[in-house]
């Protein structure tokens, strides 16, 4: 479910006001997503996406997200490219929450990965870092090292009522992580999230990235290990080392890894495994009943730490010489 505002036509049409987008000609929401509430909005002047920016994003941020996108997509980019309004801004309100319009996208999400997707993904990561080098804008990562301790202290011990004797396996992995995380890796901004459902295919053929919204400045590196981890294991959580070599050669194509990240590899790759494994944990436990959003199980994750706890050539994930 992500529509969690809806919206009447007047509010829509009122809103519609402020672009040079043509009449609107009909809408609906898109049933995918978690974070924000989506519509596909067809007008004279084409199809659009609007998004209602739900209280998880802080409206303070969309500045960067909103820039990032159009820095981007002036890139050639395939990314939603933000629609500026009659004032010149790309954000306005509706139905009380922030909103903004962004390009619609030709392709789907592959719901089943094949090595050509894992590669196609890889190339476009690589892409988008090296298209970053000269955007100016900043974000922190929320999500980092230093917020992985205190993130799983919300939770304690009631992670054992999830999954038996999870709270002393996540206390000795983060411990783990804070001695062997790597320092002066090169970096910039990265997409953060770029699992499946965010990123486009026409058949096998990359065609777009979505969902900017958990993008920050962090290692370009670890932006390779969420990856690894997204979209290289199987439905029974086994790697898949074809998955993995395709990726990581799609990356290497248009940006080469330094000697000192592909070492690091292993080590980022169980930090994105616990990162999302906490997260889940999280809301898995805070998240009530009979609440709209779907909560994601922190089992696959943790079966992805668990993996890369016993990995340290960083050739067990297809890496090449």
């Amino acid at each position: 479910m992500a529509v969690y505002t809806d919206i009447t036509e007047g509010q829509l049409r009122a809103f519609l006001s402020d672009y040079d987008l043509g009449e609107l000609l009909s809408y609906r929401g898109i049933a995918e997503g978690v974070e924000n509430s989506n519509f596909i909005v067809h007008l004279d002047g084409g199809e659009f996406i609007l998004t209602l920016y739900e209280k998880r994003v802080n409206e303070r941020e969309l500045p960067f997200f909103v820039g990032l996108m159009d820095h981007l997509a002036g890139k050639g980019f395939s990314c939603p490219r933000p629609v500026q309004r009659r004032d010149g801004g790309a954000i306005g309100h509706l139905a009380g929450r922030p909103a903004a319009m962004v390009t619609f996208l030709e392709g789907v999400w592959p719901r089943e990965p094949l090595p050509a997707h894992c590669e196609g993904v890889g190339e476009a990561l690589a892409r988008m870092h090296c298209d970053v080098g000269d955007f100016a804008g900043r974000r922190r990562n929320g999500l980092s090292l230093c917020d992985w301790r205190p993130l799983f202290e919300q939770v304690g011990e009631r992670a054992d009522d999830v999954i038996a004797g999870l709270a002393a396996e996540s206390r000795a992995m983060l411990d783990r992580l804070e001695e062997e995380w790597p320092q002066d890796l090169p970096s910039g901004v990265i997409h953060a999230d770029a699992f499946p459902d965010n990123v486009f295919f026409l058949g096998d053929r990359f065609s777009g990235m979505i969902d900017f919204y958990f993008a920050c400045n962090d290692l370009f590196a670890y932006d390779v290990a969420i990856a690894l981890n997204a979209w290289c294991f199987d439905a029974d959580h086994r790697f898949d080392r074809q998955k993995g070599a395709a990726l990581l050669a799609g990356y290497q194509r248009a940006r080469a890894l330094s000697d000192a990240e592909k070492a690091a590899l292993p080590a980022l790759c169980r930090g994105a495994a616990t990162r999302f494994m906490l997260t889940r944990l999280y809301d898995w436990i805070h998240t009530p009943d009979g609440a709209t959003v779907t909560k994601k199980d922190p089992a696959q994750p943790l079966a992805w730490m668990r993996h890369h706890a016993g990995v340290s050539d960083p050739g067990a994930y297809g890496l090449s010489e």
